[in-house]
């Protein structure tokens, strides 16, 4: 299982790689010089992606505002938290916002609100 990482981190990486994703799409238009039609799809899907791109870093950054900041408790660092259950974006330490959680073992699927009804 691979580890968890803070959420705003990993969309925020997401957005960049759809960024690198378009530039390599829009570069493989190179080797389609000969057919215009597939220079102009290569290209577009390119724009596109980068525009996806744009949407996304927008949607973040928008639920970065209404994420609640907290102190973590190892690295005394500030750090935002989405959701119930989240990581420290410096240290990945569990954080939660919820005291019915707290001792409890880190999963996210805490953040899901119908897996949760189903294991209380």
């Amino acid at each position: 299982m691979k580890p968890y990482k803070n959420k705003i981190n990993k969309i925020r990486s997401f957005a960049l790689s759809l960024i690198f994703i378009g530039f390599i799409v829009m570069y493989g238009a190179i080797f389609f010089r000969e057919h215009q039609w597939l220079v102009i799809l290569f290209m577009t899907l390119g724009v596109l992606c980068i525009l996806l791109s744009t949407v996304v870093y927008g949607w973040i950054g928008f639920l970065s505002t209404r994420a609640v900041v907290v102190e973590c408790p190892s690295c005394q660092k500030h750090t935002k938290v989405l959701g119930r259950v989240d990581m420290c974006m410096y240290c990945n330490e569990p954080l939660t916002l919820d005291p019915a959680l707290i001792g409890k073992e880190f999963d996210q699927s805490y953040n899901n609100k119908s897996k949760t009804q189903h294991q209380e």
